[in-house]
């Protein structure tokens, strides 16, 4: 089944307001000047969220914040609300990824009830999943992802609302990566755990995007393979060049 690619980046906690804006404005820039056929999205930290927006006002490029509260609103001191994001211009928010399970300790329980608050504010969400080096070792990958996909998306999430990011946590800006078969291995697993709990039609439509060290390089090997949909770029998407050129070497 025909799904649309998407190329997600991730800035994580980098970029002053100059920086962002000026990322923004490059990315702008080539997206307008060429006809891709790709989703794009760019997360960068809530403090670029508004000027990020208005540098990319024409442009067919959607804004996406790192994380959220499950709360619309409250006594939650440095936390942001679904409804704040929404308000901020943002269409994505990025869920349970690693760097907030390890750092943060959240766990997949919580991750699904941030997920259900945002369905609930109208945004759509990239939910992450990955195993640690060690899990990987003991030959627990597919374990890991299967259960990590079963307490972290919501019962009732669809295609429409939902994407999963492959993230395999010892790959992240560590510039190692999986091989190609391991990665569509994981990645056809999954699916088949998406249509156990949400049914063949939306696990069939719902895209799954890897991340974990994607460069230009190796682009178009990673995001050609059959169940991988796209990619959630992290080190890369801070540098227009290396995130436009991602994507021309997926092929959108």
């Amino acid at each position: 089944m025909a799904r649309k690619m998407m190329i997600a980046g991730n800035w994580k906690m980098n970029g002053l307001l100059a920086d962002g804006v000026a990322l923004a404005q490059e990315i702008k820039v080539d997206v307008k000047a060429k006809k891709r056929n790709c989703e794009f999205v760019v997360c960068p930290p809530f403090t670029l969220l508004g000027a990020v927006k208005k540098a990319l006002k024409g442009c067919r490029v959607a804004l996406g914040a790192q994380d959220c509260h499950f709360e619309e609103k409250g006594a939650h001191t440095g936390d942001i609300s679904p409804e704040m994001l929404l308000d901020c211009g943002c269409t994505y928010v990025i869920l349970g990824h690693s760097e907030r399970r390890a750092d943060h300790g959240e766990t997949s329980e919580l991750v699904c009830k941030k997920a259900k608050a945002a369905y609930k504010a109208g945004l759509k969400t990239i939910i992450c999943i990955g195993e640690t080096l060690a899990q990987r070792e003991k030959g627990e990958t597919i374990d890991i992802c299967s259960k990590q996909i079963l307490e972290s998306v919501p019962n009732d999430a669809t295609a429409a609302d939902t994407v999963i990011a492959y993230e395999p946590v010892w790959a992240i800006g560590t510039g190692k990566t999986p091989t190609a078969q391991d990665v569509e291995d994981v990645h056809a697993a999954v699916r088949k755990v998406l249509a156990k709990k949400l049914g063949r039609a939306q696990a069939n439509k719902m895209r799954i995007l890897y991340g974990g060290s994607v460069k230009p390089s190796n682009a178009k090997e990673l995001l050609s393979l059959p169940d991988v949909d796209g990619g959630l770029i992290g080190g890369a998407s801070l540098k227009a060049a290396d995130f436009m050129a991602i994507a021309d070497n997926a092929g959108c």
